[in-house]
């Protein structure tokens, strides 16, 4: 089935596309969590994303139970390969959002809807830190002014409580096998104190500098400060052009490493209900070359290191997304279980090649289509054909 947002954003990415093509999307793996203070405008977001109908309230704790939300990637290259071959379905590439209850100071000792709130968070890939740069008297602030910079270190703080809780815990076990003789419980103990220290120190743990094997311990430790994250700046007009609060979250954000996405909430929720060319039109006249939302899904992928490949079959071109470095047999896992099994190799050619020479069989022809066993890594911009034992 098509949701809403699907049809949205299929409108909003292939415009001038052969007007019979369907648009159809499939749920992925890759979720990202949209996390703030109460009424920073995390709901909002999701609307905005997600063509959505979230309830959103001024008065903290609106969002109770998660909302989950299927996004299509913004893709011009996939855009191209269904003007030039014109296929009846066309499929982006998806990535998931979840807008999950805000928290608030002592959340992680179970304050406001901390405990639901921390363990709706703790199985997504990427943290979306939404912050609120806009006053608003009918909006109150959950805490006293607007201050980001301050409302981030709650959040954060938060989050490092909480995670030195779980590491605690894990501890006190690894300590009890280690004592016991068990080798690898003394492997991971040292790994859980390197976190432990480190968290102390109030540093997150992807910051750690953990090696690929110490990474190994903490597979059964989901931890929050392991996750990537971006910030979403979230603004009135008035504070869009180099407002002060916007200019400090551009400075935190760099301190940190973290990219940060401007978005007018509001106005790209209202934006949703307007043709493309005035949508355009309104965006050009603030300077925008695109909806803010776009960035913040292209920012997501980038994040989660993912890289596209294609397919063409029969009626259908389809994005697909895996992890940089994937070995072709467990991308042909990602489009059905029995090519994976049965891999024998990959045809590949090029997405350039194919735009460049306009057909497969020229791209055939030209020399530029190539064979590759199971030890080939997937590329970005790759089109894959995978040759299987059924």
């Amino acid at each position: 089935m098509v949701d809403g947002a699907a049809c949205i954003w299929a409108k909003l990415f292939a415009e001038n596309l052969k007007p019979t093509t369907d648009y159809w999307l499939l749920t992925m793996s890759w979720t990202c969590g949209i996390i703030g203070l109460p009424n920073a405008g995390k709901t909002t977001i999701f609307n905005a994303l997600t063509a959505g109908h979230a309830e959103v309230a001024s008065y903290p704790f609106s969002t109770i139970a998660p909302n989950t939300g299927v996004v299509p990637v913004p893709d011009p290259r996939l855009t191209e390969l269904g003007r030039l071959l014109k296929p009846q379905k066309l499929t982006f590439a998806t990535i998931e959002f979840v807008d999950v209850a805000g928290l608030i100071e002592g959340a992680s000792q179970g304050e406001g809807l901390g405990n639901q709130f921390l363990a709706a968070i703790r199985e997504v890939d990427l943290l979306v830190h939404v912050v609120r740069c806009f006053a608003a008297g009918s909006c109150p602030h959950p805490l006293v002014g607007l201050d980001p910079k301050r409302d981030v270190e709650v959040v954060e703080t938060e989050l490092l409580l909480s995670d030195l809780e779980i590491i605690g815990r894990q501890r006190l076990k690894a300590e009890k096998a280690a004592k016991a003789g068990d080798k690898a419980a003394t492997a991971a103990l040292a790994v859980l104190l390197k976190v432990e220290e480190g968290l102390n120190r109030g540093q997150w743990a992807r910051d750690l500098g953990l090696s690929a094997q110490e990474l190994g311990y903490l597979q059964a430790t989901p931890l929050l400060t392991l996750k990537p994250c971006l910030f979403v700046a979230n603004l009135s007009e008035e504070e869009f052009h180099d407002g002060p609060h916007y200019t400090g979250m551009k400075q935190l954000a760099a301190a940190r490493s973290a990219p940060v996405v401007p978005i007018l909430g509001d106005l790209e929720v209202e934006l949703q209900d307007f043709p493309p060319e005035e949508r355009r039109e309104f965006l050009q006249g603030l300077g925008l070359e695109e909806p803010g939302i776009y960035r913040l899904v292209r920012e997501s992928q980038r994040l989660l290191e993912l890289v596209t490949f294609y397919t063409i079959a029969g009626v259908e071109v389809r994005a697909w997304h895996v992890p940089a470095g994937t070995p072709a047999p467990q991308a042909a896992g990602r489009v059905h279980s029995d090519m994976e099994k049965g891999f024998i190799r990959a045809e590949v050619m090029r997405l350039d090649d194919l735009t460049r020479l306009g057909s497969p069989a020229r791209v055939r022809e030209a020399g530029r289509l190539h064979s590759e066993g199971r030890e080939y890594l997937v590329q970005d911009g790759d089109i894959l054909l995978f040759r299987f034992q059924r």
